[in-house]
């Protein structure tokens, strides 16, 4: 039988946002005690008052608690339930010492105050008008807000999902949702199809409905390119289609063919001459369709008009810059040389140690003398600091290069408006995904000078394509492959052992050369493995080489579950390295000042990109902000957008990409084996500049350096580069 229950919360233990399950300590009338409640709430605020219906229950652990079967919620009538209400961070711009003031001022009159004759809130001290316009929008918010968690509520859905979608649509939130539930998993980030689709099957969507199978494709095509496919054969995706929705083949083709018509996603015929879908047929996201195809043409169009360089004698050029810069060139840069003079589009590859570097600022030397404009880029925010620092000339990442603003509409440098150089030269290209490589194209002048550096051994970028391997193999452009390691290269027991790895060769295991930078710890059990990084972390590496263990140390995980994933790794590590309790919780993740934390999505507004890691330098309740510093920048997030980063203390080797770190600490075992890849091992070790440990069995290091099977991702540049 269900038992009545009603208090104050007084504060809340644990709450997920995700899924609404709570924990909250609730102030009972006529109990001494708090009273322990348990059960799934909306948006629990201390203060508030809760109508309960449920039933005691003994934990074995925690002892009596109150199980929610049925509740209600009203705001409290008492001062100190206002102020503890108000003090909770509902209301941004007010804390709980603006809330202790305010409550002095109004008493049980202050959420009359705040709902009808807001302006008054100016008697009370440190409040102005600023402040007064924030409280206001944020009180309107809130209500908004409140009819959206409600309705979300009322259709099996976590309140925690209300605050986004009120963020996307406004007041037209709750009226979007009942039209096309569908919209939340495309339009915003952290709701997937699955909860859209629990969303539209409480609304009372049929299963087979089109309009389900039609956003069921466009979903696994999305999932599709998170894997790394521009394009998907149709008859494999009709495949995952039928197992993921659940629902006939024939109502999923009828939808390909009305999104087709739509031009939301392309299906290129193999053969023309037959209007039939073929298996083999390529079903793109018309985005990936116009990139890929847009790729291959600039390039095309690129290598056919004249150069706006003149030509000079590579020779005599080699001779003088080696003079020039005191350097000896190996046979193979010299031909580096050579084809950046004669040709308008080239790819220099090579590994670390071999001269990359060198041969950049030999050629910047040599265009820079003919007076020639230049731009040098890279993918992302590190490697353009790094190849400025080793240049001495101005980098920058490729959004900011192309001029990219969200207020204007995207990116301000294309063909109609190029960008202003004669040649351009983009180091880690190995990082580029498609959609980013056509519109640095599409800017490049048709008369400028191309020149990619990277090195095509590491992973294939995080977004779609494999652009830089499918150049290479297309033949159409000159490729100079650097694989001689320079004498104080060879020094680095780092870059021998990376080229080792990279030749299907086991790494030397302990430091056999003049540098002892790489060393191998053998541990097959997962918890010693854990326990043996905890302590390099924070005692062994600081206390033998003197580096920092917060910015100088990285931990790179092949997995993001198990033991020694990512999510587990960085609860561990926080808790070794960032005791500290000055924070904010979003679901079962917790943020303290002095955390390490990665972006994981590209956000043009902040100017934050995916990858980019930065520390948190402020967490203000009052406010519902966070403050990150990134390479020395402070970026503001409110509490809401903190699903857009995740703790970096240990990151994924993919999300290390681009990245250089002084000490590199690597699990190895054989619980990844479905991981363990030549390419993969090869990126992590040669992010390390100075110091590489690897933690782990050397049957794990064996199957990975010799597994050279990189995972097939569906491309057509290629081919669509070598045809006519």
């Amino acid at each position: 039988m269900l038992t009545d229950l009603e208090g104050q919360i007084e504060r809340i233990t644990y709450t997920n946002e995700e899924n609404g399950f709570t924990i909250a300590k609730l102030k009972v009338y006529g109990r001494p005690d708090l009273v322990t409640v348990v059960g799934n709430l909306m948006a629990p605020t201390p203060g508030e008052i809760l109508k309960l219906k449920g039933e005691w229950t003994n934990h074995p652990k925690y002892g009596e608690q109150f199980k929610i079967i049925h509740y209600k919620t009203t705001v409290p009538a008492s001062v100190y339930g206002i102020q503890k209400y108000l003090g909770s961070g509902l209301i941004k711009g007010i804390g709980p010492v603006m809330a202790k003031r305010i409550v002095k001022t109004f008493g049980e009159q202050t959420l009359d105050i705040i709902e009808d004759e807001i302006d008054k809130l100016e008697q009370v001290t440190g409040i102005g008008r600023k402040r007064i316009k924030m409280i206001r929008k944020a009180w309107d918010d809130q209500k908004e807000i409140r009819d959206v968690m409600l309705f979300l509520q009322g259709h099996g859905v976590s309140s925690g999902y209300a605050t986004k979608i009120f963020k996307q649509y406004g007041d037209r939130s709750i009226q979007v949702v009942k039209e096309n539930p569908y919209r939340l998993a495309t339009d915003i980030f952290g709701i997937g199809f699955v909860t859209a689709d629990h969303i539209a099957e409480r609304l009372g969507f049929d299963k087979n409905s089109q309009l389900r199978s039609e956003a069921g494709i466009l979903y696994v095509l999305h999932q599709l390119a998170d894997e790394g496919n521009v394009y998907f054969p149709f008859e494999p995706l009709i495949d995952k289609c039928k197992e993921i929705l659940g629902v006939e083949g024939e109502i999923i083709i009828k939808a390909v063919d009305t999104i087709a018509n739509e031009r939301k996603i392309v299906v290129e015929k193999i053969n023309e001459r037959t209007g039939e879908l073929k298996k083999t047929n390529r079903v793109y996201l018309t985005k990936f369709h116009v990139t890929e195809t847009g790729i291959a043409s600039r390039i095309k169009a690129l290598l056919k008009a004249p150069k706006s360089i003149r030509n000079f004698d590579s020779s005599k050029a080699a001779s003088w810059v080696q003079k020039q810069l005191s350097i000896d060139l190996a046979e193979n840069q010299v031909q580096a040389l050579r084809s950046a003079s004669e040709n308008k589009i080239m790819v220099i590859t090579g590994g670390p140690g071999t001269g990359k570097t060198t041969i950049i600022n030999a050629l910047l030397k040599i265009f820079s003398g003919l007076k020639v404009r230049i731009m040098l880029a890279a993918p992302t925010g590190r490697a353009a600091k790094r190849m400025s620092e080793a240049t001495g000339y101005e980098a920058k990442t490729i959004h900011r290069l192309l001029e990219y603003s969200i207020r204007k509409g995207g990116f301000q440098k294309d063909d109609e408006h190029p960008l202003e150089c004669d040649l351009i030269i983009v180091d880690e290209a190995s990082m580029i995904d498609t959609i980013l490589m056509y519109h640095l194209l599409k800017a490049i002048p048709l008369k400028a000078t191309f020149i990619l550096v990277g090195d095509v051994n590491q992973l294939p970028s995080v977004g779609a394509g494999n652009v830089l391997k499918d150049i290479i193999a297309s033949d159409i452009i000159p490729v100079v492959r650097l694989n001689e390691i320079f004498r104080q290269a060879k020094e680095s027991q780092i870059i021998v052992n990376a080229h080792k790895i990279n030749n299907g060769l086991l790494p030397y295991p302990t430091p056999s050369g003049p540098k002892d930078d790489f060393y191998f710890i053998e541990q097959e059990d997962p918890e010693n493995v854990l326990r043996i990084i905890l302590e390099l972390v924070s005692d062994r590496v600081p206390r033998r080489f003197g580096f920092d263990p917060v910015n100088d140390i990285q931990v790179l995980s092949p997995m993001h579950k198990g033991t020694v994933g990512t999510g587990n790794l960085n609860l561990e590590l926080q808790r070794q390295l960032n005791p500290n309790e000055d924070g904010v919780t979003r679901g079962n993740r917790a943020f303290r000042t002095g955390d390490k934390v990665m972006q994981i999505k590209n956000n043009y507004d902040k100017e934050v990109f995916n990858g980019d890691i930065g520390r948190i330098t402020r967490v203000d309740p009052e406010l519902r902000e966070v403050d990150i510093s990134f390479d020395g920048g402070n970026v503001p997030y409110d509490f809401t957008d903190l699903d857009e980063i995740v703790l970096a203390y240990a990151v994924s080797v993919h999300k290390s990409q681009g990245s250089e770190y002084p000490v590199i600490i690597i699990p190895l075992l054989t619980q990844h084996y479905m991981l363990l890849q030549r390419n993969l091992i090869y990126t992590a070790i040669t992010r390390g500049k100075k110091l590489v440990i690897v933690v782990g069995t050397r049957k794990a290091l064996a199957i990975g350096v010799k597994n050279d099977k990189t995972r097939k991702r569906y491309t057509f540049l290629e081919q669509r580069l070598r045809g006519s």
